[in-house]
């Protein structure tokens, strides 16, 4: 699905992140720093990864100095061993070494979920399943944190509440029953009824579903011999996505399952933030 942020939405965001580290003024570039100063930032990748982020990353700089000039060393996406060079940040230097840390949060976060995405996805690599991230996002960042998911070659689940039916435990307790929810919810949002979801816990939960013709079916917790079990019982009657519990170590052994899908929030919520740092050389 991959998901990139609007451009007015961005810079809105960059500008929100900017005010929060700014506040009033960055005193310690301010005392020490000309203004007519220029300089030469270069962001430079220091452990293996994929890289992701630039867009906002050069946002972030471009807002403080509408001169700069950004010159991108990487493709987004790309998994390197070795790291390197990414970004060449050319503009004042008072500039860039005051959006110098919101800059490698945006990136080095973003770059953290892209790795996770690409390990999670080499993982499962022949298996037939596909890893799908969640909505356990952090709030504001969402559509950029599911775009670093794709960049870095896992899959997006829906965007939020709005362009997918998944009926959970809780709609089902409040609807009476699974039979009752998806009888709604199919008549409510028809447009949806083809990728309708149920979560389900157990074997008679999921006949109830396939009873109710739900074509997708969310495996809540299971245990990779639960997971085997469900995937036999269903024989195809539905699309099966394993959830719960799912940790870079367990994913293989969940996606030979026969799974069709696997969804990870930690590729959103635990990401590691990849290593990056910026230096500046003065010029002139």
């Amino acid at each position: 699905m991959g998901t990139a942020m609007p451009a007015d939405e961005l810079r809105a965001l960059v500008r929100r992140a900017l005010d929060e580290d700014v506040g009033s003024g960055d005193v310690t570039t301010a005392a020490t720093v000309a203004r007519e100063a220029r300089a030469q930032g270069l962001i430079v990748q220091k452990a293996p990864g994929s890289v992701y982020g630039l867009e906002a990353a050069e946002a972030t700089f471009v807002v403080l100095d509408a001169g700069v000039r950004c010159e991108r060393s990487v493709d987004e996406g790309l998994w390197r061993d070795e790291g390197g060079p990414v970004l060449s940040i050319t503009g004042s230097a008072g500039a860039l070494l005051t959006a110098e840390r919101t800059a490698l949060n945006f990136l080095g976060h973003l770059s953290g979920v892209a790795t996770a995405a690409a390990r999670a996805a080499r993982a499962v690599a022949g298996t037939g399943a596909t890893v799908l991230d969640t909505r356990k996002t952090t709030p504001g960042l969402r559509l950029l944190e599911k775009a670093a998911v794709a960049a870095g070659g896992a899959s997006n689940h829906r965007v939020g509440l709005f362009d997918a039916i998944l009926i959970k435990e809780n709609h089902v307790a409040a609807a009476g029953g699974i039979a009752a929810a998806v009888e709604r919810a199919r008549g409510h949002a028809p447009h949806l009824a083809d990728t309708l979801e149920v979560e389900v816990r157990d074997l008679d939960e999921i006949d109830q579903a396939l009873a109710a013709g739900a074509p997708r079916l969310l495996l809540d917790n299971m245990s990779v011999a639960q997971l085997r079990a469900a995937v036999d019982h269903v024989a195809g009657r539905a699309t099966l996505e394993a959830s719960g519990n799912v940790t870079l170590e367990n994913l293989r052994e969940r996606a030979l399952t026969g799974v069709d899908f696997i969804s990870m929030g930690a590729l959103t919520h635990s990401a590691p933030a990849l290593d990056l740092s910026m230096t500046l050389a003065p010029l002139g």
